[in-house]
């Protein structure tokens, strides 16, 4: 039997799952940039959608630092929001890129990254209020690793197809700004499951 000497301050875990339904939210805006013909409108609401996402940030370190005993270990609270913000900031960043460069024409590989990072905000999103509970969360890590492993895959093919000799020097330069962000996106959904990962194992 397990006895749990934390309280379950609801506000943190009502928070996360805020954060995590952005991460669907920003996703979403990243998939419609692709095709958009008005970037700047699709990009002024991924900034909106950012702007929120540091809020919480904000308001959930806020919570750790008044708060005295935290329903988990602080510094997995730290690391959880942290990580959590670095994924919206990663997506804003490829739409960014995409509207200043002015990309027009897409390598399929980029659709199959995005696909990939809206998968993984989806797992994400369902498995944050699990957290209360810290039960059935295993199958949650397990696939956004594969995921994840799927989306590194994609990358280098992706890279492969760019720097394969029939693309304009300069297209392919901004393109490969571009899919960084995607797979910097992806590692750090990888990085939120294992926090996530660290955090049920402690409590367990």
């Amino acid at each position: 039997m397990t006895v749990r000497l934390r309280p379950r301050q609801t506000e943190f875990y009502d928070l996360f799952t805020r954060q995590a339904g952005l991460l669907v939210a920003a996703a979403e805006l990243l998939a419609e940039a692709l095709d958009a013909p008005d970037r700047e409108e699709v990009a002024a609401r991924m900034r909106a959608a950012e702007h929120s996402a540091d809020e919480t940030t904000h308001e959930l370190i806020r919570r750790v630092n008044s708060t005295f005993v935290t329903p988990f270990d602080r510094e997995d609270i730290y690391a959880l929001a942290s990580r959590l913000d670095d994924i919206v900031d990663l997506m804003d960043e490829a739409v960014d890129l995409l509207l200043l460069y002015r990309v027009r024409t897409l390598p399929d590989g980029v659709r199959e990254q995005v696909d990939l990072l809206q998968r993984c905000a989806a797992l994400t999103a369902e498995a944050m209020p699990r957290l209360t509970s810290m039960q059935d969360l295993s199958e949650y890590w397990v696939e956004v690793n594969r995921l994840e492993n799927l989306a590194d895959s994609s990358y280098r093919r992706t890279l492969a197809a760019l720097f394969n000799g029939t693309h304009d020097p300069l297209e392919v330069l901004k393109l490969k700004d571009v899919v960084d962000s995607l797979e910097a996106a992806a590692d750090a959904f990888e990085s939120v499951a294992h926090v996530i990962e660290q955090i049920a194992v402690k409590e367990s």
